[in-house]
Protein backbone atom coordinates (compact mmCIF):
# COMPACT_ATOMS: atom_id res chain seq x y z
CA UNK A 1 0.00 0.00 0.00
CA UNK A 2 1.39 3.45 -0.88
CA UNK A 3 1.71 6.34 1.65
CA UNK A 4 -0.96 8.20 -0.46
CA UNK A 5 -3.47 4.71 0.30
CA UNK A 6 -2.30 4.44 4.17
CA UNK A 7 -3.01 8.02 4.57
CA UNK A 8 -6.28 8.72 3.02
CA UNK A 9 -7.77 5.06 4.75
CA UNK A 10 -6.47 6.81 8.00
CA UNK A 11 -9.25 9.65 7.08
CA UNK A 12 -11.73 7.20 6.53
CA UNK A 13 -11.07 5.56 9.69
CA UNK A 14 -11.20 8.33 11.51
CA UNK A 15 -13.69 10.27 9.91
CA UNK A 16 -16.45 7.37 10.44
CA UNK A 17 -14.96 6.29 14.03
CA UNK A 18 -16.98 7.36 17.19
CA UNK A 19 -15.29 7.22 20.50
CA UNK A 20 -17.70 6.72 23.47
CA UNK A 21 -20.58 8.43 21.44
CA UNK A 22 -18.49 11.39 20.14
CA UNK A 23 -17.54 11.79 17.07
CA UNK A 24 -13.96 12.86 16.19
CA UNK A 25 -13.51 16.24 15.10
CA UNK A 26 -14.21 16.97 11.53
CA UNK A 27 -10.26 17.77 10.55
CA UNK A 28 -8.77 15.02 13.20
CA UNK A 29 -8.04 12.74 10.30
CA UNK A 30 -6.15 15.70 8.40
CA UNK A 31 -4.23 15.99 11.70
CA UNK A 32 -2.91 12.53 12.22
CA UNK A 33 -2.05 12.78 8.61
CA UNK A 34 -0.09 15.56 8.94
CA UNK A 35 1.48 14.81 12.42
CA UNK A 36 2.02 11.18 10.59
CA UNK A 37 4.03 13.03 7.78
CA UNK A 38 5.97 15.20 9.90
CA UNK A 39 6.90 12.48 11.97
CA UNK A 40 7.77 10.60 8.90
CA UNK A 41 9.83 13.59 7.76
CA UNK A 42 11.71 13.67 11.16
CA UNK A 43 12.42 9.94 10.59
CA UNK A 44 14.86 10.43 7.34
CA UNK A 45 17.18 12.09 10.43
CA UNK A 46 16.33 9.76 12.65
CA UNK A 47 15.34 11.47 15.02
CA UNK A 48 12.00 13.87 16.32
CA UNK A 49 11.35 17.52 15.75
CA UNK A 50 8.40 17.73 18.21
CA UNK A 51 6.81 19.00 15.18
CA UNK A 52 2.73 18.41 16.02
CA UNK A 53 4.07 21.62 18.30
CA UNK A 54 5.33 24.20 15.38
CA UNK A 55 2.54 26.78 14.73
CA UNK A 56 2.98 29.45 11.82
CA UNK A 57 2.06 32.34 13.10
CA UNK A 58 3.31 34.85 10.92
CA UNK A 59 1.44 32.48 8.30
CA UNK A 60 -2.12 32.76 10.63
CA UNK A 61 -1.56 36.76 11.09
CA UNK A 62 -0.97 36.41 14.99
CA UNK A 63 1.96 39.07 14.57
CA UNK A 64 3.69 41.43 12.68
CA UNK A 65 6.69 41.72 10.71
CA UNK A 66 9.94 44.32 10.85
CA UNK A 67 12.89 44.36 13.41
CA UNK A 68 13.07 46.07 16.95
CA UNK A 69 14.42 48.86 17.82
CA UNK A 70 16.88 47.71 19.74
CA UNK A 71 17.00 50.99 22.00
CA UNK A 72 13.00 51.80 22.21
CA UNK A 73 11.47 51.29 25.40
CA UNK A 74 8.36 49.73 25.87
CA UNK A 75 5.82 52.06 25.06
CA UNK A 76 2.48 52.67 27.31
CA UNK A 77 -0.95 50.85 25.89
CA UNK A 78 -3.63 53.26 23.67
CA UNK A 79 -7.15 51.65 23.96
CA UNK A 80 -8.80 51.98 20.51
CA UNK A 81 -11.64 54.66 20.30
CA UNK A 82 -14.68 52.91 21.82
CA UNK A 83 -13.26 49.97 23.19
CA UNK A 84 -14.05 48.93 27.09
CA UNK A 85 -13.04 45.61 28.59
CA UNK A 86 -15.05 42.73 28.24
CA UNK A 87 -15.81 39.29 28.51
CA UNK A 88 -18.00 36.54 26.91
CA UNK A 89 -18.97 32.88 27.12
CA UNK A 90 -20.38 31.96 24.15
CA UNK A 91 -20.81 28.42 23.76
CA UNK A 92 -20.27 26.84 19.85
CA UNK A 93 -19.06 30.10 18.45
CA UNK A 94 -15.61 30.87 19.44
CA UNK A 95 -14.15 27.19 20.42
CA UNK A 96 -11.62 27.04 17.17
CA UNK A 97 -10.63 30.12 17.34
CA UNK A 98 -10.63 33.84 16.07
CA UNK A 99 -9.27 36.40 13.48
CA UNK A 100 -8.87 40.02 14.14
CA UNK A 101 -9.47 42.13 10.78
CA UNK A 102 -10.35 46.25 11.96
CA UNK A 103 -12.63 46.27 14.83
CA UNK A 104 -14.38 42.81 14.06
CA UNK A 105 -13.36 39.27 15.37
CA UNK A 106 -14.09 36.22 12.76
CA UNK A 107 -14.64 33.60 14.81
CA UNK A 108 -15.76 29.75 14.59
CA UNK A 109 -17.30 26.93 16.81
CA UNK A 110 -19.48 24.02 16.84
CA UNK A 111 -22.46 25.73 16.58
CA UNK A 112 -21.22 28.16 13.91
CA UNK A 113 -18.89 27.92 10.92
CA UNK A 114 -18.74 31.68 10.97
CA UNK A 115 -19.34 34.64 13.86
CA UNK A 116 -18.81 37.85 13.52
CA UNK A 117 -17.92 39.83 17.21
CA UNK A 118 -17.86 43.31 17.59
CA UNK A 119 -13.66 43.49 19.25
CA UNK A 120 -15.07 46.56 21.29
CA UNK A 121 -17.95 45.42 22.73
CA UNK A 122 -17.99 41.11 22.44
CA UNK A 123 -21.30 42.05 20.88
CA UNK A 124 -21.76 38.87 18.37
CA UNK A 125 -22.98 40.88 14.91
CA UNK A 126 -23.89 37.73 13.30
CA UNK A 127 -23.68 33.99 12.35
CA UNK A 128 -23.51 31.19 9.95
CA UNK A 129 -24.67 27.90 11.16
CA UNK A 130 -22.93 24.57 11.13
CA UNK A 131 -23.79 22.40 8.65
CA UNK A 132 -24.60 19.52 10.97
CA UNK A 133 -21.60 18.54 12.48
CA UNK A 134 -19.64 21.80 13.35
CA UNK A 135 -16.76 20.01 14.99
CA UNK A 136 -13.75 20.55 12.69
CA UNK A 137 -11.27 23.09 14.64
CA UNK A 138 -10.83 25.69 11.61
CA UNK A 139 -11.58 29.34 11.73
CA UNK A 140 -12.00 31.59 9.39
CA UNK A 141 -8.92 32.45 7.44
CA UNK A 142 -9.39 35.40 5.79
CA UNK A 143 -10.82 38.89 5.30
CA UNK A 144 -10.52 40.90 2.16
CA UNK A 145 -12.70 43.41 0.17
CA UNK A 146 -15.07 43.22 2.25
CA UNK A 147 -15.65 39.47 2.48
CA UNK A 148 -14.70 36.73 4.57
CA UNK A 149 -13.46 33.06 3.95
CA UNK A 150 -14.14 30.23 5.84
CA UNK A 151 -14.39 26.67 5.84
CA UNK A 152 -17.46 24.36 6.33
CA UNK A 153 -18.80 20.71 6.13
CA UNK A 154 -20.59 20.51 3.07
CA UNK A 155 -23.09 17.81 3.63
CA UNK A 156 -25.64 16.70 5.78
CA UNK A 157 -26.39 13.18 4.71
CA UNK A 158 -25.53 10.18 6.12
CA UNK A 159 -23.49 7.55 4.59
CA UNK A 160 -25.19 3.91 3.36
CA UNK A 161 -23.88 2.12 6.59
CA UNK A 162 -25.66 5.08 9.28
CA UNK A 163 -22.02 7.10 9.60
CA UNK A 164 -21.91 10.41 9.06
CA UNK A 165 -18.75 11.91 7.36
CA UNK A 166 -18.81 15.42 6.56
CA UNK A 167 -16.19 16.41 3.94
CA UNK A 168 -15.55 20.19 3.50
CA UNK A 169 -16.60 23.58 1.38
CA UNK A 170 -14.73 26.81 1.35
CA UNK A 171 -16.97 29.40 1.68
CA UNK A 172 -17.12 33.16 1.23
CA UNK A 173 -19.25 35.53 3.70
CA UNK A 174 -20.19 38.63 3.03
CA UNK A 175 -18.86 40.81 6.02
CA UNK A 176 -21.17 42.89 6.52
CA UNK A 177 -24.27 40.95 6.53
CA UNK A 178 -22.83 36.90 7.12
CA UNK A 179 -24.80 35.82 3.93
CA UNK A 180 -23.23 32.98 2.19
CA UNK A 181 -21.69 34.33 -0.90
CA UNK A 182 -20.24 30.96 -2.68
CA UNK A 183 -18.84 27.80 -1.77
CA UNK A 184 -16.92 25.00 -3.47
CA UNK A 185 -16.59 21.95 -1.96
CA UNK A 186 -12.77 20.63 -1.26
CA UNK A 187 -11.11 17.44 -0.68
CA UNK A 188 -12.12 15.27 2.26
CA UNK A 189 -10.43 17.30 5.56
CA UNK A 190 -8.24 20.11 3.68
CA UNK A 191 -8.72 23.17 4.98
CA UNK A 192 -5.57 25.37 4.10
CA UNK A 193 -6.45 27.67 1.26
CA UNK A 194 -5.05 30.83 1.04
CA UNK A 195 -5.38 34.82 -0.38
CA UNK A 196 -2.92 35.57 -3.57
CA UNK A 197 -3.13 38.10 -5.83
CA UNK A 198 -7.06 38.26 -7.66
CA UNK A 199 -8.00 34.78 -6.28
CA UNK A 200 -8.62 32.47 -3.55
CA UNK A 201 -6.30 29.21 -3.85
CA UNK A 202 -7.53 26.25 -2.37
CA UNK A 203 -6.68 22.37 -3.15
CA UNK A 204 -9.63 21.21 -5.13
CA UNK A 205 -10.70 19.38 -6.59
CA UNK A 206 -8.50 16.18 -6.06
CA UNK A 207 -5.55 16.23 -3.38
CA UNK A 208 -3.17 17.13 -6.09
CA UNK A 209 -4.65 20.01 -7.84
CA UNK A 210 -4.85 23.27 -6.65
CA UNK A 211 -7.46 26.14 -8.29
CA UNK A 212 -7.09 29.52 -8.20
CA UNK A 213 -10.69 30.69 -7.48
CA UNK A 214 -12.79 34.12 -7.94
CA UNK A 215 -13.13 36.10 -4.53
CA UNK A 216 -16.50 37.33 -5.50
CA UNK A 217 -17.99 34.28 -7.35
CA UNK A 218 -16.05 31.15 -6.16
CA UNK A 219 -15.46 30.07 -10.23
CA UNK A 220 -12.35 28.47 -11.35
CA UNK A 221 -9.95 30.69 -13.25
CA UNK A 222 -6.80 28.19 -13.38
CA UNK A 223 -6.02 24.96 -12.01
CA UNK A 224 -1.71 23.07 -11.56
CA UNK A 225 -1.61 19.69 -10.63
CA UNK A 226 1.72 18.06 -9.68
CA UNK A 227 2.44 14.37 -10.71
CA UNK A 228 1.49 11.03 -8.55
CA UNK A 229 3.97 10.29 -5.88
CA UNK A 230 4.42 13.85 -5.22
CA UNK A 231 3.44 16.16 -2.17
CA UNK A 232 3.38 19.70 -2.31
CA UNK A 233 3.50 22.27 0.81
CA UNK A 234 1.84 26.01 0.13
CA UNK A 235 2.74 29.08 1.03
CA UNK A 236 2.51 33.19 -0.21
CA UNK A 237 4.96 35.80 -1.02
CA UNK A 238 3.84 38.91 -2.54
CA UNK A 239 0.36 37.95 -3.83
CA UNK A 240 1.89 34.88 -5.69
CA UNK A 241 1.77 30.83 -4.45
CA UNK A 242 4.84 29.26 -4.41
CA UNK A 243 4.96 25.30 -3.79
CA UNK A 244 6.96 23.07 -2.36
CA UNK A 245 7.24 19.73 -3.73
CA UNK A 246 9.45 16.35 -2.74
CA UNK A 247 9.03 12.90 -3.25
CA UNK A 248 5.76 10.87 -1.37
CA UNK A 249 8.68 8.33 0.25
CA UNK A 250 10.41 7.58 3.46
CA UNK A 251 13.64 9.26 1.46
CA UNK A 252 11.79 12.24 0.21
CA UNK A 253 14.99 13.48 -1.34
CA UNK A 254 15.44 17.15 -2.10
CA UNK A 255 12.77 19.98 -2.08
CA UNK A 256 12.06 21.87 -5.33
CA UNK A 257 10.22 25.57 -4.89
CA UNK A 258 8.10 26.56 -7.69
CA UNK A 259 6.48 29.76 -8.15
CA UNK A 260 3.18 29.86 -9.87
CA UNK A 261 1.80 33.48 -11.74
CA UNK A 262 -0.90 34.34 -9.54
CA UNK A 263 -2.92 35.50 -12.77
CA UNK A 264 -2.71 32.16 -15.44
CA UNK A 265 -1.07 29.82 -12.90
CA UNK A 266 1.62 29.09 -14.86
CA UNK A 267 4.86 27.53 -13.01
CA UNK A 268 8.30 28.53 -12.77
CA UNK A 269 11.13 26.48 -11.05
CA UNK A 270 12.79 28.31 -8.20
CA UNK A 271 15.68 26.51 -7.02
CA UNK A 272 16.03 23.44 -5.42
CA UNK A 273 16.53 23.26 -1.82
CA UNK A 274 18.58 19.70 -0.88
CA UNK A 275 17.38 17.63 1.47
CA UNK A 276 13.36 17.32 2.39
CA UNK A 277 12.37 20.62 3.80
CA UNK A 278 9.03 21.51 6.08
CA UNK A 279 7.53 25.01 5.39
CA UNK A 280 7.60 27.06 8.70
CA UNK A 281 6.19 30.49 7.65
CA UNK A 282 7.13 33.72 5.72
CA UNK A 283 9.41 35.97 7.25
CA UNK A 284 10.33 39.15 5.23
CA UNK A 285 9.26 38.19 1.80
CA UNK A 286 11.18 34.85 2.33
CA UNK A 287 10.00 30.99 2.96
CA UNK A 288 11.05 30.06 6.35
CA UNK A 289 12.35 25.94 5.87
CA UNK A 290 13.58 23.53 8.33
CA UNK A 291 15.55 20.51 7.50
CA UNK A 292 16.40 17.53 9.86
CA UNK A 293 17.89 17.63 12.67
CA UNK A 294 21.74 16.80 13.01
CA UNK A 295 22.61 13.31 14.78
CA UNK A 296 22.37 14.84 18.06
CA UNK A 297 18.97 15.79 18.09
CA UNK A 298 19.75 19.60 19.23
CA UNK A 299 20.22 21.75 15.88
CA UNK A 300 17.84 22.60 13.57
CA UNK A 301 19.06 23.18 9.42
CA UNK A 302 17.00 26.40 8.68
CA UNK A 303 16.93 27.36 5.29
CA UNK A 304 15.78 30.93 4.25
CA UNK A 305 14.51 31.25 0.54
CA UNK A 306 13.49 34.48 -1.32
CA UNK A 307 11.00 34.92 -4.39
CA UNK A 308 13.88 34.75 -6.56
CA UNK A 309 15.03 31.67 -5.22
CA UNK A 310 18.19 33.22 -3.00
CA UNK A 311 19.22 31.05 -0.07
CA UNK A 312 20.05 32.21 3.23
CA UNK A 313 21.38 28.90 5.63
CA UNK A 314 21.22 28.53 9.69
CA UNK A 315 22.10 26.61 11.92
CA UNK A 316 19.13 26.72 14.81
CA UNK A 317 20.10 25.28 18.34
CA UNK A 318 17.40 23.77 19.87
CA UNK A 319 16.64 24.01 23.78
CA UNK A 320 14.48 21.83 25.88
CA UNK A 321 11.61 19.87 24.91
CA UNK A 322 9.84 23.03 22.77
CA UNK A 323 6.01 23.35 23.65
CA UNK A 324 5.68 25.83 20.48
CA UNK A 325 7.76 27.35 18.11
CA UNK A 326 6.87 30.23 15.93
CA UNK A 327 7.69 32.25 13.07
CA UNK A 328 6.64 35.75 13.88
CA UNK A 329 7.89 38.91 11.83
CA UNK A 330 12.05 38.62 11.59
CA UNK A 331 12.65 35.73 14.77
CA UNK A 332 11.10 32.45 15.80
CA UNK A 333 10.13 32.31 19.02
CA UNK A 334 10.22 28.98 20.91
CA UNK A 335 8.83 28.00 24.31
CA UNK A 336 10.11 25.09 26.14
CA UNK A 337 7.79 22.34 27.93
CA UNK A 338 10.12 23.58 31.12
CA UNK A 339 8.95 26.97 30.23
CA UNK A 340 12.06 28.98 29.09
CA UNK A 341 11.35 31.52 26.37
CA UNK A 342 13.85 32.07 23.32
CA UNK A 343 13.87 34.33 20.87
CA UNK A 344 16.08 34.13 17.50
CA UNK A 345 17.20 36.31 14.93
CA UNK A 346 16.25 35.13 11.48
CA UNK A 347 17.94 38.15 10.13
CA UNK A 348 21.38 37.14 11.87
CA UNK A 349 21.03 33.80 12.83
CA UNK A 350 21.74 34.55 16.32
CA UNK A 351 19.89 33.86 19.61
CA UNK A 352 18.63 37.38 20.79
CA UNK A 353 17.36 36.30 24.45
CA UNK A 354 15.89 33.33 26.46
CA UNK A 355 14.58 33.77 29.93
CA UNK A 356 11.43 32.23 31.97
CA UNK A 357 8.31 32.98 29.67
CA UNK A 358 6.29 33.62 32.84
CA UNK A 359 3.38 31.63 32.48
CA UNK A 360 2.11 28.17 33.88
CA UNK A 361 2.83 25.54 31.14
CA UNK A 362 -0.22 23.35 32.42
CA UNK A 363 0.32 19.29 31.73
CA UNK A 364 2.98 19.49 29.24
CA UNK A 365 1.25 18.31 26.28
CA UNK A 366 1.95 19.96 22.99
CA UNK A 367 -2.37 19.83 22.37
CA UNK A 368 -3.29 21.68 24.26
CA UNK A 369 -0.86 23.90 25.33
CA UNK A 370 0.41 27.17 25.42
CA UNK A 371 -1.12 29.48 22.71
CA UNK A 372 0.80 31.02 19.98
CA UNK A 373 2.70 33.63 20.81
CA UNK A 374 1.90 37.26 19.48
CA UNK A 375 4.47 40.30 19.44
CA UNK A 376 2.98 43.87 19.49
CA UNK A 377 6.10 45.87 17.42
CA UNK A 378 4.37 49.11 18.08
CA UNK A 379 4.87 48.60 21.67
CA UNK A 380 7.77 46.01 21.76
CA UNK A 381 6.36 43.32 24.03
CA UNK A 382 5.42 39.48 23.12
CA UNK A 383 2.82 38.33 24.80
CA UNK A 384 2.53 34.53 26.09
CA UNK A 385 -1.05 32.73 27.61
CA UNK A 386 -1.28 29.13 29.17
CA UNK A 387 -4.36 27.15 29.47
CA UNK A 388 -3.93 28.01 33.18
CA UNK A 389 -5.12 31.52 31.93
CA UNK A 390 -2.00 33.10 32.72
CA UNK A 391 -0.76 35.80 30.39
CA UNK A 392 2.78 37.30 30.59
CA UNK A 393 4.18 40.14 28.33
CA UNK A 394 8.35 39.56 27.39
CA UNK A 395 10.34 42.93 26.42
CA UNK A 396 11.64 41.99 22.42
CA UNK A 397 14.84 43.36 22.98
CA UNK A 398 15.86 41.37 26.15
CA UNK A 399 13.03 38.79 27.18
CA UNK A 400 12.58 40.50 30.41
CA UNK A 401 9.31 40.23 31.84
CA UNK A 402 7.19 43.59 31.64
CA UNK A 403 4.03 42.61 32.87
CA UNK A 404 2.03 39.29 33.76
CA UNK A 405 -2.02 39.13 34.66
CA UNK A 406 -4.45 36.10 34.62
CA UNK A 407 -7.34 35.79 32.44
CA UNK A 408 -10.54 33.39 33.81
CA UNK A 409 -10.21 31.21 30.78
CA UNK A 410 -10.57 27.75 32.30
CA UNK A 411 -9.99 24.38 30.42
CA UNK A 412 -12.67 22.70 28.87
CA UNK A 413 -14.09 19.51 29.74
CA UNK A 414 -13.49 16.57 27.77
CA UNK A 415 -16.08 16.26 25.16
CA UNK A 416 -17.09 17.32 21.65
CA UNK A 417 -14.36 20.21 21.74
CA UNK A 418 -11.71 18.62 24.14
CA UNK A 419 -9.19 19.55 21.23
CA UNK A 420 -10.02 23.27 21.78
CA UNK A 421 -6.36 25.16 21.76
CA UNK A 422 -5.87 28.54 23.65
CA UNK A 423 -5.75 31.91 21.54
CA UNK A 424 -4.15 35.14 21.89
CA UNK A 425 -5.04 37.76 19.57
CA UNK A 426 -3.75 41.65 19.19
CA UNK A 427 -6.47 44.57 18.27
CA UNK A 428 -4.31 47.42 18.22
CA UNK A 429 -2.52 46.98 21.80
CA UNK A 430 -5.69 45.87 23.55
CA UNK A 431 -5.39 42.08 23.96
CA UNK A 432 -8.11 39.46 23.27
CA UNK A 433 -7.40 35.61 24.74
CA UNK A 434 -9.86 32.91 24.35
CA UNK A 435 -10.14 29.12 25.20
CA UNK A 436 -13.18 27.16 24.79
CA UNK A 437 -16.13 29.10 24.38
CA UNK A 438 -14.62 31.88 26.77
CA UNK A 439 -13.34 35.34 25.51
CA UNK A 440 -11.57 37.76 27.50
CA UNK A 441 -10.39 41.42 25.85
CA UNK A 442 -7.98 43.22 27.94
CA UNK A 443 -5.62 46.11 27.76
CA UNK A 444 -2.53 45.68 29.19
CA UNK A 445 -0.59 48.65 31.32
CA UNK A 446 2.73 48.41 30.83
CA UNK A 447 4.71 51.33 31.30
CA UNK A 448 1.77 53.80 32.17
Amino acid sequence: MTTEQVEEKVRETLHAVALDRVRAPGDLAEKVVRRRSRRRFSQVAGTAVTAAAITVGAVLGFGGGGAVDQDRPVRPAASPEGWKPWQSDAPGATERGCLVDGSALYCAGSKYDAAKIDANTGERLWTVKVNREGDAMSKPFAVRDGVVYAYRNHTAENLPNGDYAGGTDLMAVDADTGKLLWKVEMPQGDRAAMLIDGAVLAKTPSPRTVSALDPLTGKTKWRHTWDKGIVCQRTVLSGAPYLLCMRDAEDPGDTEVFRLDPATGSAEKVTTVPGAQELMGTSGGRMVLSGVMDADGKTLPLTLVSSSGERTSYSYRVKGKLATLDVIGDRLISVSQEGKASAYSLTTGKTLWTGPVGVEMGDGEPVPGIASPVVSERRGVVYFFSPTGDLSGLDLRTGEQVWRSHADAERPKPGPNHWDEPQVLLYEDVLVVGYGSKTVSLLPRIGD
